[in-house]
């Protein structure tokens, strides 16, 4: 794994904690002599991540944060085990070596899994990246997620990993709910998302691993290959559509850069990238369908889902147990996403 650095010398863990961890390396990661170096990453919004220094090896450190957190977050027991699982698929993910659930070390659950060298893209208009690479890198990100969504999960040990029934109306429930727990002040397209999404709810029955935050940003790509070496941020998968996961991956298509990270509005042919309707034939390609009914809808609900996600975002902030310290900056664009959303649906009626 890799991203920018903060600049932060060692992370907010005390003197004690930083030799308990120490101790914990030692005995369940590797040999070394000393005290580990850490340095905290940036570009998350929800767990702390580090990369930790030690005997010659280079580690990454995913903690959950600390203080009051909304129910079923940061869930990082289950990127570990899902993590542990894919060790050996076809999906590119990092090694994990450990996973501790004791918060006496350093205060709160942690896992460490091996540090991946590569490139990560924040911008899904890859600027920084030549024409003629551009699409090679969006046709990996489909390969890779349709080589999610097609594998066995029980050949791999989950088919325990979530209850795919009623997926997107549970779906609908959680994020309303999460919303809810974290909301700030009244965001009149929200209210109108949460009125409309149920009472137009599709009927839906495939059912695969969802990684639940299939972005660009959360990908390490090789140094100089269009070739993805680690697919990270698992704290949202489960079992459930994958075409609804698909949906959330395409939303870039659909916002624009001051929205969220989007390519709406780009010259999209001018900068060799594919259109989301070439995408979504990819897809569907590569997956073995004709089409996807309810498409629209999916983005829609994907729209309402990331403005909760963000909302959440904005709340810890308030609370002041952020991971990222753009956090507030990020988290008020749950306005413009719920505002996104919503354009979709009066496009719709």
């Amino acid at each position: 794994m890799t991203t920018s650095n903060s600049g932060e010398p060692q992370p907010p863990f005390s003197a004690q904690q930083h030799s308990a961890l120490a101790h914990y390396l030692r005995t369940h990661v590797g040999q070394f002599s000393g005290l580990p170096v850490l340095k905290a990453l940036t570009g998350g919004q929800s767990n702390p991540t580090y990369l930790v220094d030690a005997g010659g090896e280079s580690y990454v450190l995913r903690k959950k944060p600390p203080g009051k957190l909304l129910n079923s977050a940061h869930a990082i027991e289950r990127e570990y085990r899902i993590l542990s699982a894919l060790r050996d698929s076809s999906v590119p993910v990092p090694q994990v070596h450990a996973l501790c659930e004791d918060p006496s070390i350093i205060g709160s659950p942690f896992y460490v899994m091996a540090f991946v060298q590569g490139r990560t893209f924040v911008d899904p208009s890859l600027p920084a990246v030549p024409a003629a690479q551009r699409s090679a890198i969006y046709d990996e990100l489909n390969r890779v997620i349709c080589t999610l969504h097609k594998l066995d999960f029980a050949a791999y040990g989950l088919e325990d990993f979530g209850k795919p029934a009623n997926f997107l109306e549970r779906q609908l429930n959680r994020w309303t709910r999460q919303y809810r727990e974290s909301e700030t002040e009244k965001i009149p397209a929200m209210e109108h998302l949460i009125a409309w999404l149920p009472q137009n709810l599709p009927v839906t029955g495939e059912t695969s691993i969802v990684h639940g935050d299939f972005r660009i940003d959360n990908m390490i790509f090789h140094p100089t290959e269009p070739r993805i070496l680690a697919v990270l941020d698992w704290e949202l998968s489960t079992l459930g559509n994958p075409l609804i996961d698909f949906a959330y991956h395409c939303m870039s298509w659909r916002v624009t850069p001051e929205e969220f990270r989007g390519l709406h509005g780009h010259d999209l042919a001018t900068l060799g990238i594919p259109c989301e309707d070439e995408y979504v034939r990819k897809y569907c390609r590569q997956t073995e369908r004709e089409d996807i009914p309810h498409w629209n809808y999916y983005i829609v609900f994907n729209m309402f889902r990331m403005a909760a996600i963000l909302q959440g975002i904005w709340w810890r902030a308030k609370n002041g147990n952020a991971s990222s310290p753009e956090a507030e900056k990020t988290g008020r664009l749950a306005i413009p996403m719920a505002q996104a959303g919503w354009r979709q649906v009066e496009q719709m009626l």
